[in-house]
Parts: structure tokens; sequence; C-alpha cells
């Protein structure tokens, strides 16, 4: 039988709906533009006739009826006034318009008498660092105007300065970081701690910009993030730091967020990185993220040189190579990771002198994640054997030609402890948890541009790749999901994330079945570490 085609009402009825919504949406704007008149007088008439029922509302009713005579009298002169209903007509269309207008609240033309206050304190506390005795016309001066110097500020709900711009003079020492700090810590100080700063230099224009930076977000759960091959996401950011947003999947909808993306692989600039922190900072959730994240695309190798089992999750996953905790298990590991960078050099060395593409098992990233390797380091010295770290030379100088990637993760105060390799070749910085101007400074080699606050959540820290700009970072949360203080929302978002199991499971306790096995990433026999096997974490 022959498909009939559809009738014009059904096939093209969309376009004639939206079409006529369109006109619909027109013709009552119109309307409303033209009507807006009488709709001004209807709305005063009735206000006008609210009013006069409040009014005889509130009138005693031993006074109602002299009004009643008063307005009946009135009626009666203005009908034999000439013209007099005509007046009376348009005086009462005036009063509605004039009721029935749209009344908005009148901005306020300048800053109230607590927040002159306020402005008047800042500027008289900056008098003695912006000003002179030499100068014949200071703007800084005591007793002086304050507008002159503060051409813009904006205040919060609280009454704070939310946004301040300083105009300061040209002699003042804006090229030395010690006077800039100064200014920093007194506005820190003045407009209100507590909260986080932002400060923005113009050596040009002899301006400050002070900005009070939003808390970053703490409520971003680990899950797969859109990127591509090579490129990691250590955490996020402010908006105005990256040109780049990624959206997020989350119960309620979705929203993008700035990431702090770091790439990694042959043409990395920053092939390694450096994680520093506190206790409890946050840098093993950074390192576990990390790992979820690249076992997307490769293998993983992991030495935890705190032996707490914060990776137990890992064991028997595809792509685990894996997990070491004693010194001699971390030793063969790294041992066999350098091994495989010499290999995987000689192998693309091999073949671009034949003319062919290199071999596909060099093309698969490694990753070599170590946690707190100077505990490990002080173990081998107690012991009289080689340092770990002394292994990690070969990953690190020619990691990123052999696609090897190594990310070492340490306390502040054991930075140290690890070797001149580790310092050099790590390009790439993150500092978690709270720390001094001056610690950051000494980790990422630039101060931070924001005033660090005392109620530092966990991943909260900075990050800097390379020589760039120093970003604001807030790690997803990545928590141990054998852990009992996690919660189940975060628990299953990190077992969602776990490759399948190539290997039973040690732990008894594991929280979902294990999977089918799944064929492992296959590496030559020549080049299989002997003694790597995948080591439980201790319940």
């Amino acid at each position: 039988m022959a498909r009939r085609p559809l009738p014009r009402i059904l096939s093209n009825g969309t376009a004639s709906i939206a079409r006529s919504r369109e006109l619909a949406r027109s013709a009552a704007d119109s309307a409303t533009d033209v009507l807006h008149p009488l709709i001004t007088i209807t709305r005063g008439l009735r206000r006008l006739a609210a009013a006069g029922r409040r009014k005889w509302a509130d009138t005693p009713k031993d006074k109602r009826g002299p009004l009643l005579f008063l307005v009946a009298s009135v009626v009666l002169v203005v009908a034999l006034v000439p013209y007099g209903p005509l007046l009376a007509l348009i005086s009462l269309m005036a009063a509605s318009a004039w009721t029935g207008r749209e009344r908005t609240a009148p901005a306020p033309a300048g800053p109230d008498e607590a927040q002159v206050q306020r402005l008047q304190s800042l500027y008289e506390a900056l008098v003695p660092y912006f000003s002179v005795p030499e100068d014949p016309a200071p703007v800084f001066a005591h007793g002086g105007e304050w507008d002159k110097a503060f051409t813009e500020y904006d205040f919060d709900g609280t009454g704070r300065i939310s946004r301040l711009v300083v105009h300061y003079p040209a002699y003042f020492t804006d090229g030395e970081a010690e006077s800039r700090a100064r200014i920093e810590q007194l506005l820190h100080a003045k407009a209100g701690r507590g909260r986080e700063y932002h400060f923005a230099w113009d050596e040009e224009a002899n301006q400050l910009v002070l900005t009070v930076l939003p808390p970053l977000p703490t409520d971003i759960a680990a899950q797969r993030f859109v990127t591509a091959p090579g490129e990691t996401v250590l955490g996020f950011t402010d908006e105005t730091g990256v040109q780049r947003t990624l959206p997020l999947a989350e119960t309620e909808g979705q929203r993008d967020v700035p990431p702090v993306v770091w790439r990694t692989g042959i043409r990395s600039t920053e092939p390694h990185l450096l994680v520093a922190g506190q206790p409890g900072s946050g840098t093993t959730t950074l390192l576990r993220s990390i790992a979820l994240q690249a076992l997307r695309y490769g293998d993983v190798l992991i030495v935890e040189g705190s032996g707490t089992g914060d990776y137990a999750c890992l064991t028997g996953r595809t792509g685990v190579l894996a997990i070491e905790c004693g010194l001699s298990g971390a030793l063969a590991s790294l041992e066999w990771a350098a091994h495989e960078t010499e290999r995987r050099l000689i192998a693309a060395n091999r073949a671009r002198q034949a003319g062919h593409p290199p071999p596909e098992d060099t093309k698969r990233p490694l990753w070599i994640l170590l946690d707190h390797p100077s505990a490990l380091g002080h173990l081998a010295a107690a012991d009289g054997r080689t340092d770990p770290q002394s292994l990690l030379q070969v990953p690190l100088r020619h990691g990123r030609a052999a696609n090897v990637t190594v990310v070492v993760a340490d306390q502040l105060d054991s930075l140290d402890a690890l070797s001149d390799a580790v310092h050099q070749h790590t390009r790439a910085r993150v500092v978690l948890g709270y720390a001094t101007p001056d610690q950051v400074e000494d980790v990422l080699g630039a101060p931070p541009h924001t005033t660090p606050t005392s109620d530092v959540p966990p991943g909260r820290g900075y990050a800097r790749l390379g020589t760039g700009q120093v970003h604001r970072l807030q790690v997803p949360a990545t928590p141990d999901p054998y852990d009992d203080a996690t919660s189940e929302a975060h628990r299953r978002a990190v077992m969602e994330l776990l490759p399948e199991r190539n290997t039973p499971p040690d732990r008894p306790d594991a929280v979902t079945p294990a999977p089918a096995p799944a064929p492992a990433p296959e590496v030559p026999e020549a080049t299989k570490p002997t003694g790597v096997q995948p080591v439980p974490a201790e319940g």
C-alpha cells in the first residue's frame, strides 16, 4: 500500500504555531504600548478609591454625616460652576495618572555615613605609605579628601568593601615586592579579615584594584571530565583566571566551571608535577583524582611512602601496574620504570631511524605517582640502601620524550628531603592547605595575587603551570571509597570511575562485586617488572 503524505496542518503545524505565537506576542507588546496611559490611569483610580475607603473607615461614625455634607456641597459647587464637570474630570484624570505611575526607589547618590567613615579610615591608614613631605600637592594627606584617591568603590550587604580602586602617586615604589606587600597587608587588615582579596597593580596608570573573591565551590565531586587525551584536570579556579570552562553533570542540572588543566605528553612544557601541602590538606586526594583520570588512557604505577592504604581501591584494576608501600617494592618498581623509560626511548629512536612510526607500546602513557617519598628516603638511609628518588632521574629527565609522567606529592616541611632532580624537572606546581605567602612563593616560584585565609577547606590551594600565572585551586572531591567517613554520594562517584578488575579482589569488604575480568595492557615480556606486583593495602 502506498504511504499517504501527512496533511498540511500536521506536516508544517509546528512552524505555524511558532509563527502564531510570535504574532500574538508582538500584538500584545504593541497593545501594551498603546494602552499604557489607560493602564496608568486605571491603576491610579484604583489607588485613589482604596485611599478613599481607608479614609472613610478611619473616620469616626459621629463625623461621617458632616463629611458627607461637605462632599455633597463640593459636588454641587462644581456642577454649578461653568465648565466645572469638565475641569473636575480633567483634574481627576491628572491625579489618577500621577498616582498610578510606576514608582521606583531612587538610587543612593553616594555612600552612607557608615560607608564614608570606613572609606575615610582606610584613607587615613594609607597616608603614611602614599605621601612624602616634599610633595607640593599630595593626594594622600591627613585630613584630606578620600574621594580623590578612591575613584570607585562597592560595598556588600554587610557594609564591608567588596571592590576598591586606589590611585596612588607616581613616586610610590610599586615595582618593589616589599612595598606592595605592605599595602596589601594593610588593605587586608582594614577592609575586613576572613575574606580573600585579589590585588591588581597597574604600574602605568598608578592604580591598584582591590577585589573580594567569592569562595571556590567545594561541592564538585569526581567525575569523567570532558577533556582530550593528555589533559588532566587538577581542579577549578576563578572565571577570570582561565579562558575555558568544563560542563559538570550534577543532580540539579548542568553548570560550567573554569578548570585548571595540566597538559602532559610529548609536546608538554610542564611534563611533571610537584604537589606540596600540610597533613590533611588534600594532596592524596589530588593524586587519587589524577590516577583516575590517567587510567582512561594509560597505565599507572603508584608508590605510597606513608603506608596508609589510601590507594587500596585501585588494587587489581586494569591499568594499575603496581601499588607499592614498602621500600623493597618501591625500589623494584622505580628501577623497572627507569628501564622502561630507556626502552621506550631506544624503540622510538630505532623506529625514527628506520622511517617507521613509533611502536604502539611506546605511545601508551605511563604515570608514576609517588606519595610522600621522603618517608621511604629516611628508611633507605637507615638501612643503608639506595634512595628511591635516585631512580627518578631517568623518568624525570627523559619522561616527556618517552611519554612518561612523574607526579610527586609531599609535605611542605619535607620538601628539603626531595632530590635535586625532582625540584629541577617538576615545572608544574601545586600547594594545598594553609601556607604563608613566602611558602607559596618558595614552591611556585611566584607570590600569589590573593591573600590566604585562615580557614582553608581540604583540597584548597594554589597552582602554577610553568611560568604562567598563579591560580586559585579547588581539587574535586575524590575521597577513599573504603573510608568509613566518606559520604555515600562521593563513594558512589569514585566507584563509578574505577576500571574493571583484572585480578580477584583482595579485600573481602569490597564495595561492589568484581565485574568480568578485562585484559590488562600488553607489555613485552622483556620489559615486565619481575619484582613489581600489586600489593594490597592493610585494612
